[in-house]
């Protein structure tokens, strides 16, 4: 298995430097993506390729079912080198429906650790409670908490005090909740996008 990892690697190396020849060369050179995606660990959901975008383009971490934890230090130190090292505007928390991360937090069933990380899951499940039981079927209550986990993800990066302390140098940076679609393969936007205030906008402007 893995030497036909690595065939198949020297393969995609030798295609990329034959229809591009210097793309190594630029690629090793810099690194500015536009985005930071935080997305889930699923091996269906990757960033690159699901968003259309090629390696150097977007900037990455993924954790199961893309659980926003306010002390998850690897997540912290991507998003603080994303945005003060890299200059990265554009912030994305994606999920994806047919999560099974989302899943595991709403069975009866013990998955050990994970089940310490997907409390903040089973949180939301609770206090949404009356919103996921108009869902038709388990599927779509499912796929309902896992837009609501997004959200929540958005809302919880955008408190972080690295976001905070970018909006108080009048950054213009936007942190944007996505949702894939493991069936048709399309990104939603969750239009649940948080940016700098206007208000706080022109008060800076002014001074």
């Amino acid at each position: 298995m893995l030497a036909n990892l690595i065939a198949r690697n020297r393969e995609w190396a030798e295609k990329k430097t034959t229809t591009q020849p210097s793309y190594f060369a630029e690629l090793a050179g810099q690194q500015t993506p536009e985005f930071f995606w935080i997305g889930c660990s699923d091996s269906r959901v990757p960033a690159n390729v699901v968003a259309g975008l090629d390696p150097g383009e977007v900037f990455v971490h993924r954790n199961v079912a893309n659980v926003i934890h306010s002390s998850d230090m690897n997540m912290l130190s991507a998003l603080e080198f994303a945005v003060e090292a890299l200059g990265i505007k554009e912030v994305i928390v994606c999920g994806h429906y047919g999560c099974g991360g989302v899943e595991a937090a709403t069975e009866d069933l013990p998955h050990g650790l994970a089940d310490h990380w997907l409390e903040p899951i089973r949180r939301l499940a609770r206090v949404y409670a009356i919103d996921l039981a108009q869902a038709e079927n388990v599927e779509a209550r499912r796929d309902r908490l896992s837009e609501l986990n997004v959200i929540e993800g958005v809302r919880r990066v955008a408190e972080t005090p690295i976001i905070q302390r970018a909006w108080s140098k009048n950054c213009d940076l936007r942190v944007h909740g996505l949702i894939y679609g493991l069936k048709d393969g399309r990104l939603r936007d969750l239009e649940c996008t948080i940016a700098l205030p206007i208000g706080r906008k022109e008060e800076r402007k002014s001074r």
